[in-house]
């Protein structure tokens, strides 16, 4: 089980492909004024990972426009990343981390219990800041709703 980050900590750099070239984490600092909202979902076009991707999209502008920029990692392939993208719409990167090496630095994968337990990507979402410390750590997150209690912990969209 890889360790969960805590507010504070640095923030693993990583570098992923996406269907557009590559992301890092320093790279989306750069671009962003207040942070970076790395959330990490288990499978593509499966039903939660669609709500919370529809969410991030539907609340995208309001969270670049609060000067933060979004990505969103799963162990899905490049060629599946693309299809889910183009068929929700998603107006923000979708990177692939296969060998989940990135989600094991950040604590999202791991053991989780349902009913039985299975070894797998944990739903979380890791808020960087600027200074590329973790701001905040959200681990077992439910993909309903999830997006609207991002926002308002940051302040954003009220």
């Amino acid at each position: 089980m890889s360790k969960r980050l805590d507010t504070g900590d640095i923030a693993p750099e990583f570098t992923l492909p996406t269907v557009e070239g590559s992301v890092s984490l320093d790279g989306l600092l750069e671009q962003a004024e207040a942070g970076v909202i790395v959330y990490f979902y288990p499978r593509a076009a499966t039903p939660g990972c669609t709500t919370e991707a529809c969410d991030f999209r539907d609340n995208h502008s309001a969270l670049k426009d609060a000067g933060y920029r979004l990505v969103g990692i799963s162990p899905d392939p490049i060629s599946k990343l693309a299809a889910f993208a183009e068929a929700e719409g998603l107006n923000f990167p979708l990177a692939s981390d296969e060998d989940k090496s990135i989600m094991s630095a950040y604590g999202a994968w791991g053991e989780k219990n349902y009913g039985k337990t299975v070894t797998g990507v944990i739903r979380s979402t890791i808020v960087v800041a600027k200074d590329g410390t973790v701001a905040h750590a959200l681990y077992n997150v439910k993909a309903t709703g999830h997006v609207a209690r991002v926002a308002k912990l940051l302040g954003v969209g009220n």
